[in-house]
């Protein structure tokens, strides 16, 4: 039903295969829009985007120095990832 077709990169410009077996991942997740980038430039693009910016903290539970990936709020409390991984088990 399917065959492998050939793309072009819409990041660099080159040509890459949207292979047979990749097609059929697609369908099965719901994925209707071909991918515009070809392998290379998606992991690329992942990378980039999962590089947040992290803000120091201090734990409201331990005290322990931490990093969260959004701007703490005077007032609002912080977990380390250990303290909020205790009170996720607890609820």
């Amino acid at each position: 039903m399917y065959q492998d077709e050939t793309l072009k990169c819409e990041d660099c410009g080159q040509e890459f295969v949207f292979t047979v077996g990749e097609q059929e991942f697609y369908a099965e997740k719901g994925l209707v829009n071909k991918p515009k980038r070809c392998p290379e430039c998606r992991k690329d693009r992942r990378q980039r985007n999962s590089r947040k910016k992290m803000y120091d903290a201090v734990c409201s539970e331990c005290g322990a120095q931490t990093k969260v990936p959004f701007k703490p709020i005077e007032g609002k409390e912080i977990y380390c990832k250990e303290c909020y991984l205790k009170r996720q088990a607890a609820v």
